[in-house]
């Protein structure tokens, strides 16, 4: 399953999209976080900060307080959607689309955080009862976000298979 699975990431969050792949990212991280698993946030996490300004500060300050975190209404928005899939896709209500197209959001960007948001619930409840193991240096994780960043997930799955 690994290599669909990473297609879909691939497609999720790096394939050309209005949103940026940091944002992506970063949405992916925040619902890691909301469902505590640490392995999905602790990647996503990091592979948002190698792309976005402001860096891990910045995403630990939106996994701390998206209200107060010194990002854009619209992602806010979205992260707010993000945050209502997390708990179950009815509770994205008319108000949360409509605070998100107010504050600038494409159909379509919101199509794509309703996606990330679910597919990222899929993934954190995958790879919790499997066991992950979650290794505890950051650096670990900020090594695998130039890999990332630079060659995409594909690059990474093709790697580690060639290892094993």
């Amino acid at each position: 399953m690994a290599r669909p699975l990473n297609e879909l990431v691939e497609a999720l969050l790096r394939a050309d999209n209005t949103l940026t792949r940091g944002e992506r990212e970063l949405i992916a991280a925040y619902v890691s976080a909301l469902n505590e698993c640490r392995y999905c946030f602790s990647s996503h996490a990091a592979y948002a900060a190698a792309q976005l300004e402001g860096g891990m500060a910045l995403v630990e300050q939106v996994r701390e307080d998206v209200g107060g975190a010194p990002i854009s209404p619209k992602l806010r928005a979205l992260l707010g959607i993000a945050a209502a899939v997390q708990q179950g896709g009815l509770r994205v209500t008319d108000r949360l689309v409509t605070a998100a197209q107010e504050a600038g959001a494409t159909d379509v960007e919101i199509h794509d955080t309703v996606l990330i948001a679910a597919a990222f619930c899929m993934f954190n409840r995958y790879v919790d009862g499997l066991g992950t193991i979650a290794p505890d240096d950051p650096e670990s994780y900020a090594a695998r976000a130039k890999r990332i960043v630079s060659d995409g997930y594909l690059a990474l799955l093709a790697e580690s298979q060639r290892k094993s």
